[in-house]
């Protein structure tokens, strides 16, 4: 074999080796287990930089711990429990996912949207991951005490009936450690709605206890 021919032989080998890696990689992320968020601005980075929102934190962190999973955010600002619930269905049947995170209420209470359509969206939302064979995790929401105190001790009480009733991972408040600090204001945006990026971590903080046993 001439030298020319040889080294034709060397790069094709190569060349299909490194091919072979790539579809290998394509295909592994496509086979990895799907972390599904459905949630509003507080999960769709709404107001921060692109990657340091808390479900981008968190893929960053199943990678550092060697998860499989692959972290898909349907997240939508503004969102509320009627807009996630038709359209969970869709985003079920295209990612099947292992795991849903249901981020979603604060828009219902900012709206003055009834409870009772809150709670229900919720309950259909989690038994609709649930029949698809996925495991749910609750994301808590509180409202401040200016709404009433009835009100926000309902509010806060829906979705731990929710987890109840479904057996799903609670996470009883995703600002905890943010919107309850006495320097709160110094971590939200103008707004004071949304949470500035530092705020973040500590948001995934919060979720992490109850998807972690989930993976």
């Amino acid at each position: 074999m001439s030298v020319v021919l040889r080294r034709r032989t060397m790069v094709a080998h190569f060349s299909l080796g490194v091919l072979g890696a790539c579809a290998s990689g394509v295909m592994a992320a496509a086979e990895a287990p799907v972390v599904l968020v459905v949630g509003d601005s507080l999960s769709a980075e709404y107001g921060i930089k692109a990657g340091s929102g808390w479900v981008a934190l968190l893929q960053k962190r199943l990678s550092e711990q060697k998860q499989p999973h692959r972290v898909v955010n349907a997240s939508i600002s503004g969102d509320t429990t009627a807009g996630g619930r038709s359209r969970l269905p869709a985003a079920l049947n295209k990612h099947k996912p292992a795991i849903v995170v249901i981020e979603l209420g604060g828009n219902d209470a900012l709206r003055g949207l009834p409870l009772t359509s809150t709670r229900e969206n919720l309950l259909e939302m989690a038994r609709a991951a649930q029949q698809a064979g996925a495991k749910v995790v609750v994301v808590g929401m509180q409202v401040p005490p200016n709404y009433g105190t009835r009100y926000a001790s309902d509010f806060e009480g829906l979705f731990t009936d929710v987890a109840k009733q479904t057996r799903a991972s609670l996470v009883p408040f995703l600002l905890k450690g943010v919107a309850d600090r006495k320097d709160a204001l110094e971590w939200f945006q103008p707004d004071r709605i949304h949470p500035l990026a530092k705020a973040h971590p500590t948001m995934l903080d919060n979720v992490w206890p109850a998807l972690k046993p989930l993976l």
